[in-house]
């Protein structure tokens, strides 16, 4: 057998079977969620599971066509789930957002900040487009969802979750993506902050920093070389990849009333990756 048949084979066998959500049903009953990036990758995951657990959710992202698609496919069997388009960069866009969900369900409880954008690119050759563009998707985009659906909490008296998607390279860097991690350390810190700003409104604010994730965006942008992504999987204490279902379960029990004394926290979830600190393009 070839070494990459040996390593498919590996993690085909170390791969969790499909299960049911982590938390019990319904523990999210009665909740508004809004997922930014909610069409794909670990956004549709994260929607998927609140909606199996009982919140209503609307999926937040730029492409209408996905949005639908997703939508359509998650809703049914009393889930329900509701695609808006918007685009996190402008404030006016996310006000609609905000004022949509809250009219549509009364009120929101629950907001992941999942939308991003990355590639890679030599730093000294970055343009400043480049670096802007980045910059505005994770770390503009993310306070400028964050600071609406707080205010909207604050105003109406509500108690809230909000959950950031990271990175761990915003706690180690990594090179030929600067712009990421200076953006998605920019959220570390946001998350931190408000965390401590907000407690007193009742308003939790964390992380997750997830590894390499089957099924997502990044899989496609950052390791679709065969060699990265082998060199990243025997770096991996675990031996593979993580799936988006196991992103969404820890995502549940943080915004769910379990974790009700957890905030200004981030959680590593990359199958103990970033304490061998290998780089991704050395």
């Amino acid at each position: 057998m070839s070494t990459a048949a040996q390593m498919q084979a590996k993690a085909a066998a170390t791969t969790p079977a499909a299960r049911p959500p982590m938390l019990h049903a319904g523990a999210l009953e009665g909740r508004v969620a809004i997922v930014t990036g909610g069409g794909t990758g670990l956004g549709r995951g994260m929607a998927e599971t609140f909606a199996a657990l009982g919140a209503r959710v609307v999926i937040a992202s730029r492409k209408l066509e996905v949005l639908q698609r997703t939508a359509e496919a998650l809703s049914g069997e009393g889930r329900e789930v509701v695609p808006f388009v918007a685009d996190v960069r402008n404030r006016a866009s996310v006000a609609a957002l905000v004022e949509f969900t809250a009219e549509r369900f009364g009120g929101i409880d629950i907001l992941v900040n999942n939308a991003a954008g990355n590639f890679v690119v030599e730093s000294a050759a970055m343009s400043p487009n480049a670096w802007n563009t980045v910059i505005d998707i994770v770390l503009n985009g993310t306070w400028n969802c964050t600071q609406a659906v707080g205010k909207h909490m604050i105003d109406a008296g509500r108690k809230g979750a909000i959950l950031n998607i990271v990175a761990t390279y915003a706690m180690t860097g990594n090179p030929m993506t600067v712009h990421s991690a200076a953006a998605k350390a920019g959220v570390l810190a946001l998350t931190k902050s408000l965390s401590i700003e907000w407690g007193r409104h009742g308003i939790r604010l964390n992380a997750i920093a997830p590894g390499p994730i089957n099924g997502t965006g990044a899989a496609d942008k950052l390791w679709a070389d065969p060699t990265i992504e082998r060199r990243m999987r025997e770096n991996i204490s675990v031996g593979r990849f993580g799936e988006p279902e196991e992103v969404a379960d820890l995502a549940s029990y943080l915004v769910s009333d379990y974790a009700g004394f957890v905030t200004g926290a981030c959680f590593v979830q990359d199958g103990g990756l970033w304490l061998r600190r290998p780089t991704l393009f050395d």
